[in-house]
Order: structure tokens, then C-alpha cells, then sequence
């Protein structure tokens, strides 16, 4: 197969519906829109969310708590995650993205203390929980905030 003999898949391309083309072509005249009314008129329509003057649900509903903007979101590693590391592996942000155990490091990296760590690692993070802390420092291990 060469790329100029590439085409779809047969009933995968169905041909455009040409609105306002004659009264023959099905949706001639009103093209569709029936007669009159706010959407039949050219750039007729309501807003999303309008229910046509009825106090919307958005504006019904109470109000609940409100958003810190200033909170740091941590990307968050547990200890029995680290396990998997070798002995005497430095264990940095950039190789936790790289191994898969967080997608990003938003505002830092936190390593808390769930589960049991049976290596000595360097762990290199911006926050430790204290359990994590200990656990890691048990072990023979470092934990060095970035």
C-alpha cells in the first residue's frame, strides 16, 4: 500500500449536509430551523446556562468553602514506593518522574511514611513527613530537603 492509495473506511465519510440550497435538497428555506423564534434568527440562541429567566442552577445552589490560591500543591511519594530502588541510589524528583511514580513536580515533592523501606537510599525531596524521616534515617539512609 502506497500513501496516494490510502482512503477511508467505506460508511466512514458521510458528505456534508448543504443547508439552504433549494427546496429539491430536503433543507431548503428554513434550512432546518423551523419558523421563527429566537433560534431561528441569524446568531439566535441563548448562553449556556440561561433557562429562560428562571433563576439557574449555578445561582440556586448555596455557596461552600472557598479556594486557597496560595496553597502548594505537593506531589506525593509513600516510602514503600522507594523500596524499588537499589541500594545507594540518590533518589531525585527528576528520577521519580522518569520511573513513573508522579507525573510532575507542581510545587515540590513530599515523601510521606506509609509502608516499610528495607534499603539505604539518599532521598532528595523539598518535604518529608516525620514518620518518613525516620524510616528512611533507620534504614541507614539519607533524607536531604532540596
Amino acid at each position: 500500500m502506497k500513501l496516494h492509495e490510502l482512503k477511508p473506511a467505506d460508511g466512514a465519510v458521510k458528505s456534508q449536509k448543504r443547508k439552504g440550497r433549494g427546496v429539491g435538497s430536503g433543507l431548503g428555506k428554513t434550512a432546518g430551523r423551523g419558523h421563527k423564534g429566537q433560534k431561528a434568527r441569524s446568531g439566535g440562541g441563548v448562553r449556556l446556562g440561561f433557562e429562560g429567566g428562571q433563576m439557574p442552577l449555578a445561582r440556586r445552589l448555596p455557596k461552600r468553602g472557598f479556594t486557597n490560591i496560595f496553597a502548594k500543591e505537593y506531589a506525593i511519594v509513600n516510602i514503600k514506593d522507594l523500596d524499588v530502588f537499589e541500594d545507594g541510589t540518590i533518589v531525585t524528583p527528576e528520577l521519580l518522574i522518569e520511573e513513573g511514580f508522579i507525573k510532575k513536580v507542581n510545587d515540590g515533592v513530599k515523601v510521606l511514611g506509609d509502608g516499610e523501606l528495607t534499603k539505604k537510599l539518599t532521598v532528595k525531596a523539598h518535604k518529608f513527613s516525620q514518620a518518613a524521616q525516620e524510616k528512611i534515617e533507620a534504614v541507614g539512609g539519607k533524607a536531604e530537603v532540596i
